[in-house]
């Protein structure tokens, strides 16, 4: 005997949702699977040629500490590490990178004196400027064609995905 299908090609059993795409019924999964696969890869080789143009030792995973460290000023390791997704071993090591070329910085929390607060320094925040805005005029050449109301349609979709993905 075979299991009941439902009209949408799931047979009701739990996990049946995922096999069901014989049936086309997740193609725009798949779809979305395989334009966020071919982002992504662009992405990183991208995020390689903005971290060497920051500074030509810079690893491309420490970008986005500096891309966090610019929109929401000093903060704490931990705070950092949360926000990437690493842990203090892994931050500690990117940060300890970073203040060795003179990107960031540390001073004491004044509300906790264990604690330290990274910033960046005038040569982190201009370098980093200078590349986000080299960025930026790519995405404008890029999109040309776009709708403003389509790129904002964009950015509000691709921020949605990333807050699924915090929590």
């Amino acid at each position: 005997m075979g299991a009941d299908v439902h009209e949408d090609g799931n047979s009701g059993r739990p996990g049946a949702e995922f096999d069901a795409t014989e049936s086309g019924v997740d193609q725009e999964f798949l779809s979305l699977e395989r334009e966020l696969t071919v982002f992504l890869r662009r992405a990183r080789a991208s995020s390689g040629e903005m971290a060497r143009a920051v500074h030509p030792d810079l690893e491309p995973a420490a970008y986005g500490l500096l891309a966090r460290l610019e929109e929401c000023g000093q903060q704490r390791a931990t705070e950092l590490a949360a926000y990437i997704g690493v842990g203090k071993a892994t931050m500690s090591r990117q940060l300890r990178a970073l203040e060795e070329l003179g990107l960031v910085a540390r001073e004491p929390d004044p509300a906790d004196g264990r604690a330290w607060l990274i910033h960046l320094t005038d040569e982190g925040r201009t370098n980093f400027r200078h590349v986000r805005d080299a960025r930026r005029a790519t995405y404008v050449r890029q999109l040309a064609g776009w709708d403003r109301a389509e790129v904002a349609e964009l950015a509000r979709l691709l921020h949605q995905l990333n807050a699924g993905a915090e929590g």
